[in-house]
């Protein structure tokens, strides 16, 4: 993230506008936040938990204005018509993405190959990350962070507390950083740099991975990568194992209670037989796997048998499409960076 000096009191008074009190109603969108009585509760929370400087902090929501767009991204379309997992993955696995994605991977070859070294990573698996995420920095978002976490903080009903602890992070972050939190741009949902992480997420599983002394995932990409391959090793990715295996299932309904069983993988091969699960790869007996529903439209549903790995990548993100668009895109990646370089008209290749 990068780090833009601000006066003290500022980011001081950042971190005490988190806690979870009742919803009220929003402000006039050209006012400020301070003033509201949820709001003021939260400033005192903070005050009691972090030590900030109560005036500070109500100036920094005075400040602060309604993310109206960003609420109203933020709550759920109406279903328009069946899931399809084959138009989800063409969004992500597709020729930009690959393309960009093979000039990153070769442009930032030492931090991608330190990190999948050092956490066990598979390269094109962080790589295909942050392609998913914001095709390798281009589309990080736009939206003050202040405004759209305090926005969804205290008027999402649905994901309030979620939105509350995160705005706490993101004060203590921007107090840790001598940050002025007003500055700081990300996603609708507050997410930010080019790995979109959470505030919560850069101060536990973010580094800095450049060696310059501090985090930046905005504007340092070596720190991104590296933060990309912690995050997936903090949540327990097993270096050398595979994210899935093919899955041939007999009856789908018969198949539904491994399905309703969901991440984290919990089943042996023997519980899957028993519902018509089995798989043409070879797995061990000892693995314990999730069968992954891929819904296609009014095509027959995908399935695939997800590992510790699969789950892993469902931390990033919860949705299986997300998962194998990411996975997907990995080996797309992969497959391309391998392939033989073309013949170039006129020119014949030589032997070797």
């Amino acid at each position: 993230m990068q780090v833009c000096r601000a006066a003290q009191h500022w980011f001081v008074a950042l971190i005490l506008s988190l806690a979870v009190t009742p919803l009220q109603a929003a402000p006039p969108a050209s006012g400020g936040w301070a003033g509201r009585p949820d709001v003021t509760e939260f400033v005192r929370e903070m005050v009691d938990r972090h030590g900030f400087d109560a005036a500070a902090l109500t100036d920094v929501f005075e400040r602060t204005r309604t993310a109206d767009v960003a609420l109203k991204l933020m709550t759920p379309a109406p279903s328009t018509g069946k899931r399809s997992w084959s138009a989800y993955r063409a969004r992500f696995v597709e020729p930009v993405r690959i393309r960009e994605g093979l000039r990153f991977w070769r442009e930032q070859a030492d931090s991608i190959r330190r990190a999948a070294d050092r956490f066990g990573v598979p390269q094109e698996i962080i790589v295909a990350i942050i392609g998913v995420e914001t095709v390798y920095g281009r589309n990080t978002g736009d939206f003050r962070v202040m405004d759209a976490l305090t926005t969804l903080a205290f008027e999402d009903p649905r994901r309030a507390p979620f939105f509350r602890e995160e705005l706490e992070q993101f004060l203590l972050l921007c107090r840790d950083n001598q940050v002025d939190p007003l500055l700081w741009r990300g996603s609708y949902a507050g997410a930010i740099g080019l790995p979109q992480f959470m505030p919560g997420s850069i101060r536990r599983h973010a580094i800095d991975f450049d060696g310059d002394g501090r985090i930046d995932l905005r504007a340092s990409t070596s720190d991104a990568v590296g933060s990309v391959a912690r995050f997936l090793s903090n949540h327990g990715w097993r270096p050398g194992e595979p994210t899935h295996f093919q899955a041939l299932v007999d009856d789908e309904a018969r198949a539904r209670p491994a399905i309703d069983a969901g991440v984290p993988p919990k089943l042996s091969m023997s519980d899957l037989a028993a519902l018509g699960v089995t798989s043409r790869q070879s797995i061990s007996g000892a693995d314990l796997l999730s069968l992954i529903d891929l819904p296609d439209g009014d095509k027959p549903t995908q399935f695939v048998l997800g590992t510790n790995n699969f789950w892993v990548i469902t931390r990033y993100n919860r949705s299986y499409f997300y998962a194998m668009s990411v996975i997907d895109l990995a080996q797309a990646l992969k497959d391309a960076a391998n392939a033989p370089a073309p013949v170039q008209p006129g020119k014949r290749p030589v032997d070797r």
